[in-house]
């Protein structure tokens, strides 16, 4: 028979590496092609979850180490204390903050500040309006900060109408919403993986029924269920292997372009670099690689020893399954 052969001496039988002829009917193009597929979807989720993960951390560390506070007329005085000099609303603000514990630092807005953020909704006219804005205080903690409640006591006693704005609310709902993206995510690769088990399934029973004829003879000539289970599982092996490292490398310039456009944004240039430099393309590709979140790091080159680990363990199942069926 052609594709393999068999020396017999008693009972026992030795036959070569491709005796079933698999490379004819485990195809080597369909596949790795389709486990490729499947490894880029498995990047594209790894990478949807480790930026969901990053924007939990930035919430935290960024808007849940801040405060808000607005200073209804900012610029009208108040009645000097003692001797002291005389002050406007926004001031005597500031020392209070300034004097509350718990607190890293505070910067009052700027009139074109305050415009630069009013101008997604007023246009080009925010930098002219008439509105009776309030003053804005923009306020950084250290440690657990500030009891809130507490400072918000503080400051009206000190400043009438003086409001405290904590983000925490904002910062935990938004949490709640990147942990479900998250679970998205592991949703995604759960049914990547689902798939992956489908497409070698199908392919190893496929190969079974084309060799069917010399299975039964290798089988009756003494191969073992595990030999014949472990050419298939090998071949399985090396061709999601190779799959699933083709589909892994080809994630890698996407991932890089959605880590280079976000770059700007997470990591700060190096002191001292110029608008233009920070532009650069060396410094937007250095950055987005240092901005890659480990856990993408660790992921993508364990895609191809997880789809082997499934090739290996679907293609030994699926024909140990089989054989027992034989009579």
């Amino acid at each position: 028979m052609a594709g393999w052969s068999i020396m017999a001496s008693g009972k026992s039988a030795t036959i070569r590496v491709d005796d079933l002829g698999l490379g004819r009917v485990l195809g080597d193009r369909m596949l790795p092609v389709l486990v490729a597929a499947m490894a880029f979807l498995a990047a594209l989720a790894l990478a949807g979850s480790a930026g969901a993960s990053a924007l939990v951390r930035h919430w935290q560390e960024g808007a849940a180490a801040a405060l808000t506070v607005q200073v209804p007329d900012p610029a009208q005085p108040l009645p000097r204390s003692g001797d002291g000099p005389e002050e406007t609303r926004l001031d005597r603000a500031l020392t209070t903050l300034r004097a509350s514990p718990g607190i890293d630092a505070v910067h009052a807005l700027s009139a074109q500040e305050l415009a630069d953020l009013l101008r997604p909704w007023l246009g080009d006219a925010a930098g002219g309006t008439t509105l009776p804005l309030p003053g804005v205080i923009q306020v950084r903690l250290f440690g657990s900060g500030p009891d809130v409640a507490a400072l918000q006591t503080r400051m009206a006693a000190a400043v009438p109408g003086v409001l405290v704005e904590s983000h925490g609310a904002w910062v935990q709902r938004l949490a709640i919403l990147a942990k479900s993206l998250q679970v998205c995510a592991w949703l995604v690769l759960a049914v990547v993986a689902a798939v992956a088990v489908s497409v070698v399934m199908v392919a190893t029973r496929s190969g079974l029924q084309a060799r069917r004829d010399s299975i039964e003879i290798v089988h009756g000539l003494g191969a073992t269920d595990g030999y014949i289970a472990s050419r298939f599982a090998t071949r399985a092996t090396v061709l999601a292997c190779a799959g699933a490292l083709l589909g892994a490398v080809a994630s890698v310039p996407v991932l890089l372009a959605l880590a280079t456009l976000t770059a700007p944004f997470v990591t700060a240039a190096p002191e001292g670099t110029t608008p233009a430099a920070a532009a650069d393309i060396a410094w937007l590709l250095a950055a987005s690689l240092a901005t890659l979140p480990l856990e993408l790091s660790v992921g993508l080159p364990a895609l191809p020893v997880v789809a082997a680990l499934i090739g290996y363990v679907t293609a030994q199942t699926t024909v140990r399954r089989w054989l027992r069926r034989l009579p």
